[in-house]
């Protein structure tokens, strides 16, 4: 076979001048790998573009149907894999509401600290890796040392750093370890300190400003009409934020400002999510002052802690007489399942059976217990909300993040459709760059702050 070079796509124009068409991506280093950008060139200028997208799609709304609703809770981590908590809560809300259940007061306060320390961490991610792509290695240095501080509260939390799976139908998996407090707050002077220095870094360094400053400019009436929320449509001049437009969980109980911005621009959306971080810090310490404790537990404990494997075989034997007085020490991935953690989430000792597994003890100690268990668990059996369907919507990082679910009242979702924030800004991409040059592409699609597990889903 012969060899042919490959050739650039040049198209002479009748005035003589030439223009370029050429691919930015999948491969370039600022597009992630998931992202293609077909430009027409007239020297450095976009006259022209095309944005691809689709190079990660995993079809999460298609698997979310194949089990039943718990088994689509670790799909959520994988949206928007820089703030999985807000996705976690999200989908449960949303189920949560086919079934018509109210979570109790602490955990909306949990679900509101949890999501709150998301957000920054999802707001560092973009800005830290923006400003590394313009130049700025020494920012971006910090902001991560700052994202390092928060993950390490989700880690204490829920076990796990990015794959969370925290939530549950009517609650969560486990309340807030012992210290998490007085961890968090002081996590949270430690990145303000952080915010202080990257603003003296970039917010009026002139280079900086330059490369952000009147580009990527998108109008308030642009930007609504492509559906775009979030700080991209905050730094418009619009103060749309789901938490304050339609309030859920705690956060109508809790006092922060809506910044917005006033050109539209790059620079306007790195303001806003520097202020966002500050107002979601204000918002967690607000949380933590409000946040009612409730009683460790209902039932006295004897004292006494046996194995789960242990507890296991005496029930197998006919011995279960006790065992619910007995606490079940279970492996670190069930913290939070014994009947004494899940009294100090539900004080008054009601649970929704419907949705919530029984307490390890419960299940190994007596037959009542077994049966919730096995029915809430067993393939065909499962959680089962009534017919019917749900919008649930949050504010993600990135805008309004909703979660629509249909259930057919099996146990599994009949439909599962996800609105995910980045994918209206990425429509609008197109019309934003052109005019520009080859070099405002990146700084305007990190403004974007696209996650490709939330675009492709």
């Amino acid at each position: 076979m012969e060899y042919k070079p490959l050739e650039v796509t040049r198209e002479r124009a009748s005035s003589g001048t030439e223009s370029m068409r050429i691919n930015m991506g999948p491969a370039h280093p600022a597009m992630h790998g998931v992202i293609r950008i077909m430009l027409t060139l007239d020297g450095e200028t976009v006259t022209d573009a095309e944005v691809e997208i689709g190079y990660l799609h995993r079809a999460f709304e298609k698997m979310c149907e194949q089990g039943n609703y718990l088994q689509a809770l670790p799909y959520t981590d994988r949206l928007n894999y820089v703030s999985p908590l807000i996705n976690n809560f999200g989908y449960m809300a949303a189920v949560e509401k086919l079934f018509g259940l109210q979570c109790t007061e602490r955990t909306q306060y949990i679900r509101v600290i949890l999501s709150e320390i998301s957000r920054i961490t999802d707001h560092l991610t973009c800005i830290g890796a923006s400003a590394m792509e313009l130049g700025s290695f020494t920012a971006f240095l910090y902001l991560m040392k700052a994202r390092e501080f928060l993950y390490e509260l989700v880690e204490d939390v829920t076990g796990a750093r990015l794959t969370v799976s925290y939530a549950r139908v009517g609650g969560v998996k486990a309340d807030l370890p012992a210290g998490c407090k007085e961890k968090t707050l002081k996590a949270l002077a430690e990145v303000r300190k952080i915010l202080s220095e990257c603003d003296r870094l970039l917010t009026r360094n002139r280079i900086f400003v330059d490369r952000l400053e009147g580009v990527g400019v998108i109008s308030k009436e642009d930007a609504l009409a492509y559906g775009i929320t979030g700080p991209f449509l905050r730094s418009t001049g619009v103060d749309y934020d789901v938490r304050k437009a339609q309030p859920y969980f705690a956060y109508d109980r809790v006092d922060f400002d809506v910044p917005v911005g006033l050109q539209g621009d790059n620079y306007d959306r790195y303001l806003v999510r520097m202020e966002e971080m500050r107002q979601s810090m204000r918002i967690i310490e607000q949380a933590f002052s409000k946040m009612k404790e409730g009683p460790v537990q209902v039932n006295p404990f004897t004292g006494e802690v046996i194995a789960g494997a242990k507890m296991v075989d005496e029930a197998k034997l006919g011995h279960t007489s006790g065992l619910l007085e007995i606490k079940a020490a279970v492996d670190p991935t069930l913290d939070g399942t014994s009947k004494y953690d899940q009294q100090k989430i539900y004080p008054s000792g009601e649970k929704e059976k419907r949705v919530m597994l029984p307490a390890k003890e419960n299940t190994y100690g007596n037959i009542e217990g077994l049966m919730n268990h096995f029915k809430l668990i067993m393939i065909g059996h499962g959680i089962r909300p009534p017919k019917g369907e749900a919008y649930f919507p949050v504010e993600g990082g990135n805008g309004e993040l909703g979660f629509y679910v249909i259930s057919d009242g099996t146990d599994k979702p009949y439909r599962v459709r996800v609105r995910p924030p980045c994918l209206p800004p990425m429509a609008a991409l197109a019309n934003m760059i052109q005019g520009g040059t080859v070099a405002d592409i990146i700084a305007t699609f990190g403004s974007v702050n696209m996650i490709a597990g939330e675009l492709d889903r």
